[in-house]
């Protein structure tokens, strides 16, 4: 499917905002909200427990299993993945809608859900959000206290091993400690830019 038809922009953009565990992305997704630009924010489906303070359909859309796994029988989502012991994806129906739309679709994912992205749509704006060190980045995870200590050492593991993925995304952004402001001012310049692009990228879903 390519999307021509446009209301806001000709040649509107998937941005996949992805880094390790932890670093931010959705403190940096609700500040773009809290900003009221004209995105269309893709919203992920999961099977994981719902955390305090996050709400259906707006962080997460919080699923069974049993529904998960109806959708992705029949091809509803754009990736997927298991992830310490849960199912995430991405349906399909909102981002083209929203393209579709003239919109900007923001699309939070982690590593491995941004490398199959990148396979299937390579065309898409891939930003990766790295922390200002991993101390940073441990003691944000300890804060959450969503983790045991077996959990945080294996997601800590995995967040060094995803720091070397880096090379395959198109922008690198620093979330540092007190730094979500700046961030997030950063990756609204690199979507200001993609749009301005002499040869925009051409979206096919």
């Amino acid at each position: 499917m390519e999307v021509v038809q446009s209301h806001l922009y000709p040649h509107p953009q998937l941005i996949v905002i992805s880094g390790p565990s932890g670093v931010g992305k959705d403190s940096i997704i609700d500040l773009m909200k809290q900003r009221q630009r004209p995105y269309y924010f893709c919203v992920t489906a999961t099977t994981r427990a719902k955390r305090p303070n996050e709400v259906d359909g707006v962080h997460y859309q919080f699923m069974t299993r049993e529904i998960f796994e109806q959708m992705l029988g029949g091809g509803d989502f754009l990736e997927h993945a298991f992830v310490y012991g849960n199912w995430y994806g991405v349906p399909k129906p909102q981002i083209r809608h929203a393209l579709a739309d003239g919109k900007d679709v923001i699309l939070k994912v982690d590593v491995q859900g941004a490398a199959t992205i990148k396979r299937l749509v390579p065309n898409a704006v891939f930003i990766f959000v790295a922390p200002g060190s991993m101390a940073d980045l441990a003691k944000r995870l300890q804060a959450r206290k969503t983790e045991s200590s077996t959990d945080m050492d294996l997601r800590l593991k995995t967040a060094e091993a995803e720091m070397k993925e880096l090379i395959k995304f198109d922008y690198l952004v620093m979330n540092p400690d007190s730094g979500l402001d700046q961030c997030v001012s950063v990756i609204e310049a690199i979507i200001s830019a993609e749009r301005s692009k002499v040869e925009p990228r051409v979206i096919k879903l």
